[in-house]
């Protein structure tokens, strides 16, 4: 029986896809794991960058342990540091972006690109674990083009397997009345356009719902509902997803988004911003206007209050979700890939 070893960036939307690995591990009994995540350390001080950080820690358990069959990290970001063990031991790396792709979403983090020397330090530094590993398993096209263009990676050793989502029961019919029903889900307000949504809905000259759900301090009022402490695969989330007749997240700066391939499990139209890999996950279910535009924004939802047009979407957005982001599936995928090249 195979041993595999899983190192895991133990932060924010990476949480959601340790949690799915690991069921698909149990649920396939000719396999063993050891898991190593590694949570975002507050209180570590003496190694401000959190990559350096995380790799020196992940170096320091991997020397500890015994020798795996194969090793998949997650994310490159706990990799930097264990090249050496990566030429021992069949190695994947899993990630929803390179640096380079977060440079082009930069200003929507508040995220500085460094000067030029140390941008090439950092970027080969960063290649050099990629280049180490047998398989780089990329969450989206978007990624995978960076890895090859940017970090000189071979490009048949990159493997596009989205993270995925739960895929719950067939969304039944909605209301067909006047009231357009929104939800917004993310945990930072702001970067994730909640301003935006509410300036848009402020001069809307049709029928319209807010649910939020957000971490933020963001205060209810009329048809605004704010949300707190609604946890990830929650009944409470489920619930306001199919409350909905839409899912809107304007964000001005992302990746992969898990909340939108949710929303299209859900059956629901997503209306959002052409950032990081969010065209190709939502395709043709939904609708993508420029960040910080309430006005294209606005317009983008009144064309949602016709239900033709919003089931026309949905259906869309969950044939989507079926094909390519069942989260079981692709769980599956990745266990494939660190069985292929522990036999390698």
């Amino acid at each position: 029986m195979p041993e595999f070893g899983f190192i895991t960036e133990h932060t924010v939307g990476h949480v959601t896809f340790e949690r799915v690995l690991r069921e698909a591990v149990a649920a396939d009994p000719t396999i063993a794991a050891a898991w190593l995540p590694l949570a975002y350390p507050r209180l570590e001080r003496a190694i401000p960058n959190w990559s350096l950080r995380a790799s020196l820690r992940a170096r320091v358990a991997l020397e500890r342990s015994r020798r795996w069959d194969a090793l998949l990290f997650h994310t490159q970001t706990v990799s930097l540091l264990a090249v050496g063990v990566m030429r021992r031991v069949p190695t994947a790396i899993s990630l929803d972006a390179t640096p380079r792709n977060l440079d082009e979403v930069a200003a929507g983090y508040s995220h500085t690109v460094g000067p030029p020397a140390a941008e090439r330090v950092k970027a080969e530094l960063v290649g050099r674990a990629l280049r180490a590993a047998r398989a780089l398993i990329a969450w989206s096209e978007w990624v995978r083009a960076s890895l090859v263009e940017d970090y000189r990676v071979d490009e048949r050793r990159v493997r596009v397997i989205p993270a995925g989502t739960r895929l719950p029961p067939a969304p039944g019919p909605r209301p067909a009345d006047e009231m357009l029903r929104l939800l917004f889900v993310g945990g930072d307000f702001e970067r994730k356009g909640g301003r935006t949504l509410l300036a848009a809905l402020e001069e809307a000259e049709f029928l319209w719902a807010l649910d939020i759900v957000t971490q933020s301090d963001v205060p209810a009022r009329g048809r605004v509902r704010v949300h707190h402490g609604v946890q990830p695969g929650s009944p409470q989330l489920d619930a306001l997803y199919a409350a909905a007749d839409a899912f809107v997240l304007p964000t001005a700066a992302d990746a992969s988004p898990h909340v939108v391939l949710e929303a299209m499990a859900a059956g629901l139209p997503v209306v959002s911003t052409p950032t990081g890999a969010i065209p190709e996950m939502v395709g043709d279910g939904g609708v993508l206007v420029a960040p910080g535009d309430p006005a294209a924004l606005r317009a983008a939802l009144a064309r949602l209050r016709e239900p033709v047009a919003r089931t026309r979407l949905g259906r869309c957005a969950r044939e989507r979700a079926e094909a390519r982001y069942d989260a079981v599936r692709n769980a599956r995928g990745v266990l494939d890939v660190l069985r292929e090249i522990s036999s390698s």
